[in-house]
């Protein structure tokens, strides 16, 4: 699939495998979706440019590289996307991060914006969207559509398990947004569950039903 980036490492498809398992605890799961949050990050930033600086070692003047100032922030689709936060926070302590909470209209079915808070500076930073499941793609459409009217220029999502239907969602609306994840699982059940999946991430990350 175009613009699909799927993780094979085996320490992320081992944890996702713990994450599969109706065994695993609350306190298990929010773990491993932290752990796998921060593996993945070493990916999704593989791209940020970097900049020659001269330093002083203990031993001698060198010429080393470190980020060339281009800013991070982290945007949560509440409320499952929490689950991702701490682990991206672990290789990225400067990130700022903003929150989008979304519900689907039982009439429409349409995604509503009910919460949006973003870091100031917004538009001049590369934004990535976190949510761990994408399954029909409405969420994370809707997301990236309310980012891009605030002037966000620069999107990635980032989730741990998706579905086909969800990558040709957000594909279909937003070709320009890489889609990076652990898993594409094979299809949605009657109740937009991903299946095989894990169940519902916001339910397992936070001990709810």
């Amino acid at each position: 699939m175009e613009n699909v980036f799927i993780f094979d490492h085996p320490l992320i498809q081992h944890k996702i495998s713990l994450m599969r398992d109706k065994r695993t605890t609350t306190k298990e799961f929010r773990e491993l979706v932290s752990e796998v949050s921060m593996l993945m990050a070493y990916e999704v930033t593989r791209d940020l440019p970097l900049k020659e600086i001269e330093i002083e070692t203990p031993v001698a003047m060198a010429m080393t590289k470190v980020l060339a100032g281009k800013k991070v922030a982290l945007v949560p689709i509440l409320r499952a996307g929490l689950g991702m936060v701490d682990g991206m926070l672990n290789l990225l302590p400067m990130a700022k991060v903003g929150h989008i909470g979304l519900y689907r209209d039982p009439k429409t079915l349409d995604p509503v914006e009910y919460y949006c808070k973003l870091p100031e500076d917004v538009t001049e930073r590369e934004i990535i969207v976190l949510d761990p499941m994408l399954a029909t793609g409405g969420s994370a459409s809707a997301a990236v559509t309310f980012l891009k009217k605030r002037g966000v220029a620069s999107v990635k999502f980032m989730c741990l398990i998706a579905a086909p239907v969800g990558v040709q969602r957000l594909h279909r609306d937003h070709p320009d947004v890489p889609i990076f994840c652990a898993a594409v699982d094979e299809r949605l059940n009657d109740h937009a569950y991903i299946v095989p999946g894990l169940g519902d991430a916001g339910d397992r990350l936070f001990g709810t039903r």
